[in-house]
């Protein structure tokens, strides 16, 4: 029988790897092998260490990966695979492909820079602290990727084919809807990868992507994300917040420090901000955008003009390329980043990584942390073990670069930002299925999230719904 095995995002909401097993053996002893997102674990230490260890199914043994977008939770840990021996295609959309020749690079160069960080400060265990992957080593695993557009059928094998649907969660971003054919049965699989809000512009304003999810689906088998199982989104339009946020910093002489992920939070915010300056709504502040990926992601943004929104289009129509407003920043060496520190206050910076756990955000936060003037300005999803978590649950201190850094800035947070649909906005999506799955299992939500999630789509749906369990198999044929 044909199973599916949850490798990650099982029980925690990072490290995204879901193993299709097409194998009449549960121990996977023969059988085509496609694995459903390749991501890295972030957060809680017992988790990070995962990122350490070689996959329960062999890399090499693994025969395809299908990708449904471009964050790291979900593709991070790709340059791992290859590098521990996977040689097989990595099929995704030409959006996320274009994300992951950035982000997977980026990825490995801030992690050779953190081993040389605790090296140079013998402030790590190891010795020597090595990177999970290189620069070099993310750079080959570029050379796997393989094209497939919205819609288009892909047959690996006369057992197995998927098609990508739109998710609206992310440029480029997908589910992955897969055909299982063993011996006279047929049965489809639904990936949900991370799911879009079904959007109301006024209340989660700056969308880039095609609103979504797609509807009408059918499947007998869903494997769906739970982020935010427990929680809904403000109804508020978050801009009226923000204006004050950022005019009430600017008055004490304080600066705004928002960590955001690279791709689309940083790109939706900016222009935010920037609707608020032209408005007279805020000041007109400089604002840096200090990630190396800044720049390529907003030229990758431009060109995949069929993924936006109209509102996105209008933006552009009337303000054009963010490289070029005067008083933005774009920071994309090291040098330039420093000199963000000189810059008189008050300022705006925007840097990642989103949930703080690297990257160049780690400096700007250990010298601005201390300063009750400041802001620090969550506008996307802290994870459990995760600085950003430490730092948005307002603890007296963090642990940054082996040191403890006091929090004493203003801290603060948006949620309407979040492109992970909440439960209503997921009832709203399912209700639109054709027919009732057999069976729906929740990955990449806490315990609790996952819960409750589970509880609702039993009351309301009456749909067969399980908590999925890490490295647990589960029979689909």
């Amino acid at each position: 029988m044909a199973y599916i095995q949850f490798l990650g995002a099982a029980g925690t909401v990072t490290g995204s790897k879901h193993l299709i097993n097409t194998s009449d053996d549960l121990r996977g002893k023969n059988g085509l092998q496609v694995l459903i997102d390749c991501g890295l674990f972030q957060g809680q230490k017992e988790w990070r260490e995962r990122n350490w260890r070689d996959t329960p199914v062999p890399a090499r043994e693994i025969d395809a990966v299908i990708l449904t977008h471009a964050h790291l939770d979900h593709c991070g840990w790709i340059p791992r695979l290859v590098k521990e021996g996977f040689r097989g295609p990595i099929y995704a959309t030409p959006p996320t492909i274009d994300l992951c020749g950035i982000i997977l690079p980026d990825s490995g160069h801030l992690q050779e820079e953190d081993a040389a960080f605790y090296n140079k400060g013998k402030k790590s265990k190891h010795d020597p602290a090595l990177p999970l992957y290189t620069f070099e080593e993310a750079q080959e695993s570029l050379r796997y990727f393989k094209a497939v557009s919205v819609g288009q059928d892909t047959t690996l094998s006369p057992e197995l084919s998927f098609r990508f649907v739109r998710a609206a969660h992310i440029l480029g971003s997908c589910m992955a809807e897969v055909i299982l054919k063993t011996g006279p049965q047929t049965r489809r699989l639904l990936f949900t990868g991370d799911i879009g809000r079904v959007q109301d512009h006024k209340i989660a304003p700056g969308k880039v992507v095609h609103s979504g999810p797609a509807e009408g689906e059918i499947a007998d088998v869903v494997v769906m994300e739970s982020t935010y199982g427990n929680r809904l989104h403000p109804e508020e339009d978050p801009r009226p917040e923000l204006a004050a946020l950022i005019t009430a910093t600017a008055r004490r002489g304080g600066s705004v420090v928002v960590p955001a992920f690279a791709i689309e939070r940083t790109q939706k915010f900016i222009f935010i901000l920037k609707h608020l300056m032209e408005s007279g709504e805020i000041p007109r502040l400089p604002v840096f955008c200090d990630s190396p990926m800044a720049i390529k992601a907003v030229e990758i943004f431009l060109k995949h003009d069929e993924e936006y929104t109209e509102e996105t289009r209008g933006l552009i129509r009337k303000y054009g390329s963010p490289l070029e407003w005067p008083g933005f920043t774009f920071a994309s060496t090291a040098e330039e980043s420093k000199k963000i520190n000189a810059v008189p206050t008050p300022v705006i910076i925007i840097s990642s990584s989103g949930m703080v756990t690297g990257g160049r955000i780690l400096h700007h936060l250990s010298q601005r942390l201390p300063d009750p003037k400041n802001l620090i300005l969550f506008i996307g999803f802290q994870a459990p073990g995760t600085r950003g978590f430490t730092i948005k649950s307002k603890s007296s201190e963090v642990k940054i670069f082996g040191d403890f850094v006091p929090i004493r800035a203003q801290v603060a947070a948006l949620e309407q930002f979040s492109d992970h649909a909440d439960p209503p906005e997921l009832l709203q999506w399912l209700r639109t299925f054709r027919s009732r799955p057999g069976a729906t299992y929740l990955v990449h939500g806490e315990p609790n999230a996952s819960g409750q999630l589970q509880d609702l789509m039993k009351k309301e749906l009456g749909w067969r719904v399980e908590v999925a369990k890490y490295l647990e198999k589960v029979e689909v044929a």
